[in-house]
């Protein structure tokens, strides 16, 4: 699976824990030197003291994606490093679930800057380095509540289905630079991604559910290796995957 993976350059957003953290040591005992992103500064830098110990390569940056001067500061920091990007992996998401009708509009809000504007301000940041390069990879996060829409995740459901349409868009446009795209689009995945929802009676019940059905960190990370594998000519352009228990 090395192939497409091993000595590329890859920038992880969100990597401080969850999918990125799992993505980034998986790529990177495949080879990859990793570029970090994060808010939580500590977990970042230990997550790349600990790729190093293993004899990985790693640079860790505190990034909030909400920041387009921080995801750019990211992305050129892999540029001015290592002489470019080949893979950018707009990961960094929140999933505050509640009622439209509990108008937790701070919530919402803080949901399209990160969930949607954080993948566009990476977009922003990567795209002129790879359309120089005549090559390069995006990997967006999306979600099957980008494909479908349950009670209490109307908000978080509408920025996922964002990133989709994002992803599509981007996908058309950049056939002139040789460059890929591919959305993800995971189920229950056990993350701390539970811990930003404020709504009790929300948190219970969905925490129950992932207890049950949830898998590992580490099938996302598998989804994005198999992407990145793929020779220069074929584009994984989408992967939904779901917990095999999973109904919904």
């Amino acid at each position: 699976m090395t192939q497409g993976i091993k000595d590329k350059i890859i920038v992880v957003t969100g990597a401080s824990s969850g999918l990125g953290e799992a993505t980034a040591r998986l790529l990177s005992a495949e080879g990859a030197t990793v570029v970090l992103g994060a808010r939580r500064a500590d977990r970042l830098q230990a997550l790349a003291k600990d790729i190093e110990g293993h004899g990985g390569k790693a640079l860790a940056l505190e990034t909030d994606v909400t920041r387009r001067d921080q995801v750019k500061a990211l992305v050129d920091a892999a540029v001015q490093n290592y002489g470019r990007i080949d893979v950018m992996i707009n990961n960094a998401g929140l999933m505050p679930q509640a009622p439209l009708e509990q108008l937790k509009v701070d919530e919402w809000d803080r949901m399209i800057d990160v969930n949607i504007k954080g993948v566009t301000y990476g977009i922003a940041a990567a795209l002129p380095h790879m359309q120089r390069q005549k090559s390069g990879h995006f990997v967006n996060v999306s979600s099957v509540a980008g494909h479908r829409v349950g009670p209490g995740f109307a908000v978080y459901a509408a920025t996922k289905f964002a990133v989709r349409a994002l992803s599509e868009g981007l996908r058309q446009e950049v056939k002139p630079y040789n460059i890929r795209t591919t959305v993800i689009s995971p189920g229950a995945v056990a993350t701390e991604l539970l811990d930003t929802i404020s709504d009790p009676a929300a948190a219970a019940g969905i925490r129950s559910f992932y207890q049950q059905v949830a898998v590992p960190a580490d099938s996302f990370a598998r989804a994005v290796a198999f992407a990145l594998s793929q020779p220069p000519e074929v584009d994984i352009n989408e992967i939904l995957y779901r917990p095999t228990k999973q109904e919904l």
